[in-house]
């Protein structure tokens, strides 16, 4: 017995250890809409109201920051230290900080509160709720979600601290998605779990039965490759907040459940959109799920479950935005990562977060970034973001509140390069709906 204890502070040390070498000092930048204090930016600091129109050090924050995280309206940093800083949106308590933390300090980092017996090594965020991986494989979630997303047994709709997801104890966690109301939680040897709202069986066939979302609508949606237009856009989204109000038994699976399609089959990477799902298989099949109503799942096929996206290339990992999917693929004639490999878009176009042209329903290259090697991808409401392997970080789509990071307002239809940060080390990016976080090497 002690030696399986002796065993695993070894393994927490080497992982530690590793951090270290890897990076001895790193700095957080953030950029976009700080309504919510997600930017983690005094008012005084940006001079618009709290947004960031270029890239602007987070301050507060230690300097062993080894990865970051985006909520819809929150960030999370964590450090070589497995401590788990957070800031942003603090409505649902997702920050971890409880009830009485004034609405004007949300926007300072913070360590959250009841993790210090957990070795943090991951953190991932939704709108509502916020979670944190242990080196050994264990999910802890606070925050809440009248949807089930928390995991924590029926009826559990509130974590003001961070609680373990009991009903995976007996698993290793590598990766949890969340959406809007639906979270999947890959383990370490490749299975799939699902909990929350499973309408449009965006968890794919987990539950009892599988039911049609109130919110799925074709309303609003124009001829043009599935595109909206900004008085259907408003249209639509009034349709889903009158939808939210009249659901009434929703269906929720309130407890982690196996994706029943999926046994047997290695899962490697997932992706959770606002209403719908991606799960990449070792085989390199994409599967989708859930709604469709702005082509999200990339394929002819409406059938609701997890089904194969029309994709000619073979994707490497994936990621999600509100309404929108991406995928780093290499050409199917390509056996190895290269020059060969690209993003694919797909789904909701309406502020050009797709960054090309030609139907938004249908799986296409990204053809602004043909000379660049793309590393990781990550999409927010309505623009997405790259880091190349030469450093380099792209952005397209809504530029509103300085979302893109580029000094504007302005929209872009193609990836433009973010020339603030040439000459910095960039290590990560992500987005969250309206702001991004940037992990830069000092």
């Amino acid at each position: 017995m002690l030696k399986l204890v002796g065993q695993s502070i070894t393994r927490v040390e080497l992982k530690l250890q590793g951090l270290r070498r890897w990076m001895s000092s790193a700095v957080v930048m953030s950029f976009g809409d700080g309504s919510q204090g997600a930017v983690g930016l005094p008012t005084s600091t940006t001079g618009h109201g709290g947004d960031a129109y270029e890239p602007t050090r987070v301050p507060g924050l230690p300097s062993d920051v080894t990865s970051v995280a985006a909520g819809h309206y929150h960030s999370l940093a964590l450090t070589s230290q497995a401590q788990l800083w957070a800031w942003g949106r603090n409505n649902e308590a997702q920050l971890g900080r409880g009830p009485l933390d004034p609405r004007d300090s949300w926007n300072e980092p913070k360590r959250v509160e009841g993790l210090d017996k957990v070795n943090v090594c991951a953190a991932f965020a939704s709108g509502v709720v916020s979670a944190a991986i242990g080196d050994d494989g264990s999910l802890w979630v606070w925050g809440k979600s009248k949807r089930g997303q928390l995991g924590l047994g029926k009826g559990i709709i509130e974590a003001v601290v961070p609680s373990r997801v009991e009903a995976l104890s007996g698993e290793k966690i590598a990766k949890v998605s969340f959406g809007w109301g639906h979270a999947l939680a890959l383990t370490e040897d490749g299975k799939l779990f699902g909990w929350g709202y499973s309408a449009d069986a965006r968890l794919g066939k987990v539950g009892e039965s599988v039911e049609k979302s109130p919110l799925e609508s074709n309303a609003g949606i124009s001829e043009n490759n599935g595109q909206l237009s900004s008085s259907a856009f408003e249209v639509a989204e009034k349709l889903v907040l009158e939808g939210i109000e009249k659901e009434k038994d929703m269906p929720i699976v309130w407890d982690p459940s196996l994706v029943e399609e999926l046994h047997g089959v290695e899962v490697v990477d997932i992706s959770c959109g606002l209403d719908h799902s991606l799960v990449l298989c070792r085989n390199g099949t994409l599967l989708s799920c859930g709604s469709n109503v702005y082509g999200q799942l990339g394929r002819v096929k409406q059938d609701l479950g997890m089904l194969p996206v029309d994709i000619s290339s073979v994707p490497l990992s994936i990621a999600s935005g509100l309404g929108h999917s991406l995928a780093i693929c290499r050409v199917a004639s390509s056996e190895t990562v290269g020059d060969d490999t690209n993003i694919v878009s797909w789904g909701w176009n309406q502020s050009s977060q797709l960054g090309r042209t030609g139907p938004s329903n249908v799986p296409l290259v990204v053809e602004g970034l043909a000379e660049e090697i793309p590393v990781s991808v990550s999409g927010g409401r309505v623009h997405s973001i790259v880091l190349t392997s030469k450093g380099e970080v792209w952005v397209w789509g809504c530029g509103k509140n300085g979302r893109l990071g580029l000094g504007s307002s302005c929209d872009e239809a193609e990836p433009i390069l973010l020339d603030s940060l040439e000459g910095c080390e960039v290590l990560q990016v992500v987005s969250g709906f309206d702001h991004n976080l940037v992990l830069i090497a000092e």
